[in-house]
């Protein structure tokens, strides 16, 4: 089924139930009616402001009932989602503002000093702030959003298209290009009773099915949080959001037992051991949930097992995939299988490439970089360079390689290596810093560790790690707990313990953090 996101929401808004909740953010609730309607006048407000068809709306703004409100009233007037990273600095934002060539930007109040000093260097047509005094410049979202406005049907199309600009490890962020209709296709599939035509999506919207009430816990400008969320609204359902600039996992399970929660994102161990680390300690509950899933990042199998105690009912989905990439593949653990070791099991459009981009053979035990066909990204926007290495074609297939190295195994599963980008030579031999980390998380007095290559005059580069540690432990401990289950070259030859790992919000690792810690 292929469609856009404009013309789901503009079919579904009449239909859902308007008083349940759509967006839930502490005591913020927004429900499915007044959502409908302010949606509307958002989208309407954009278009009475100039912005047309295909323009760009970014959108800088923490976790809030206002990301989704502007995110949704965008897909209506048929402008192309721009996510920003509210961390950026201002020619950092500057830049991404620039590239996406954005005609309007919805933004936080926090964030107005820093749009003041860089917007007359913009054309941007209509800048919509959120809270706060509104200065001369802006419109208040609010009165935006409750203006009553009228939106006059669209032209929806499925090749309408949304941005999702990715940091990645090198180099300044790229926008990558996905067309709405790919994107609804993957989400859809997910539906165990998939709809054929919009019609039979909209009836099983109206009768409640495949509906989640979704505790999202990363921030939505980021790929991980934000597609759940859209996923969820697109089913009529209802997404949860948490107050406050940091991750809370007290708070988070907190919410989730009192939201009733069906469904969870997080990304990793970043999150996955706080929330342990709470529910041993007897707060909150995740006995809600049905489903939590995790991307962008290794989350550990004993973490899992710790989790699945706590709700021995839960599905946990560790999800391959990656901005460039959605469903790459799987890892599923029950309580069945809880402890054992991650392989992602493929769909049929997943497989394994070598050097010369010829497929690996299964159980040959050759490394091979991840390649997903099926819908994937039109390339980045602005960067051909780029997406003619990143998107390219095999035997008349178009696939995307994101930079995942796996090991594709004779029942067709592959285990996962880590990023081609943060593999480290030492010595002439390959170390991927996420197996030595996921090796060093093993020990019991680690919360977590990031690995890295640092210039070494003997080995070209030595491994090197920053370790997070809730009890004394030595250096020559953790290299003892590792050489357990790697090879000895891919011990860390130094290990410095460190108050917190650096991380960004979303949980992704921050090497470049890491390792300024080593100097």
């Amino acid at each position: 089924m292929n469609l856009s996101f404009g013309e789901i929401f503009a079919a579904i808004g009449p239909v859902v139930d308007p008083d349940r909740p759509a967006l839930i953010h502490g005591d913020h609730v927004v429900r499915w009616g007044d959502f409908h309607r302010r949606t509307d006048a958002l989208a309407a407000t954009c278009l009475a402001a100039g912005a047309v068809a295909g323009d760009r709306i970014a959108l800088l703004m923490r976790n809030g009932p206002a990301y989704g409100e502007a995110m949704v009233a965008g897909f209506k007037a048929r402008l192309v989602h721009v996510n920003v990273n509210y961390r950026y600095t201002g020619e950092e934002l500057f830049y991404i503002l620039d590239n996406s060539d954005s005609t309007v930007l919805v933004y936080d109040a926090e964030f107005a000093p820093i749009v003041a000093s860089i917007r007359d260097r913009l054309n941007v047509k209509l800048f919509l702030q959120v809270g706060g005094e509104t200065p001369d410049f802006a419109t208040d979202f609010e009165t935006a959003a409750a203006s009553g406005a009228t939106l006059p049907p669209q032209a929806h199309s499925p090749e309408d298209m949304l941005f999702i600009y990715t940091g990645g490890t090198t180099g300044m962020p790229k926008g990558v290009m996905w067309e709405q209709g790919a994107l609804w296709e993957l989400m859809n599939a997910g539906n165990p009773e998939p709809a054929a035509n919009l019609a039979e999506h909209v009836a099983q919207v109206k009768a409640g099915i495949g509906i989640n009430r979704s505790l999202v816990l990363p921030p939505l400008m980021h790929g991980t949080g934000l597609i759940i969320a859209l996923s969820t609204l697109a089913r009529g359902g209802t997404v949860v959001t948490l107050p406050g600039h940091a991750f809370d996992a007290e708070e988070a399970l907190k919410t989730c037992a009192a939201q009733d929660c069906n469904y969870a994102v997080i990304v990793g161990d970043a999150f996955a051991r706080p929330l342990l680390r709470g529910l041993d300690a007897g707060v909150g509950s995740i006995g809600s949930l049905v489903t939590m899933i995790s991307s962008g990042t290794m989350w550990s199998p004993e973490v899992k097992a710790g989790l699945l105690k706590h709700n021995p009912a839960l599905m946990i989905v560790d999800s391959l995939g990656s901005s460039e990439g959605l469903g790459l593949g799987a890892s599923v653990q029950t309580s069945a299988n809880a402890g054992a070791a991650t392989r992602f099991i493929a769909d049929g459009r997943t497989l394994v490439l070598d050097e010369n981009m010829q497929p690996v053979v299964p159980g040959s035990g050759q490394m091979g970089r991840i390649a997903r066909a099926g819908p994937i990204p039109l390339g980045y926007w602005k960067d051909p360079a780029k997406s003619a290495t990143t998107f390219v074609t095999v035997e008349g297939v178009r696939y995307s390689i994101p930079g995942d190295f796996a090991i594709i195994e004779e029942d067709g599963s592959f285990t996962l290596l880590g990023r081609g980008s943060q593999c480290i030579n030492t010595a002439g031999e390959k170390v991927f810093p996420e197996e030595v980390e996921e090796a060093l998380k093993t020990h019991p007095a680690i919360d977590d560790a990031l690995v890295f290559g640092v210039p070494d005059e003997k080995w070209g580069n030595s491994v090197t790690a920053v370790v997070e540690a809730h009890a004394p432990v030595t250096t020559e401990e953790l290299q003892a707990h590792v050489r357990k289950s790697l090879a000895g070259y891919k011990t860390p030859k130094r290990i410095v313990t460190v108050t917190k790992v650096p991380r960004a919000p979303n949980g992704k690792a921050d090497y470049e953090a890491a390792k300024r810690l080593t100097v």
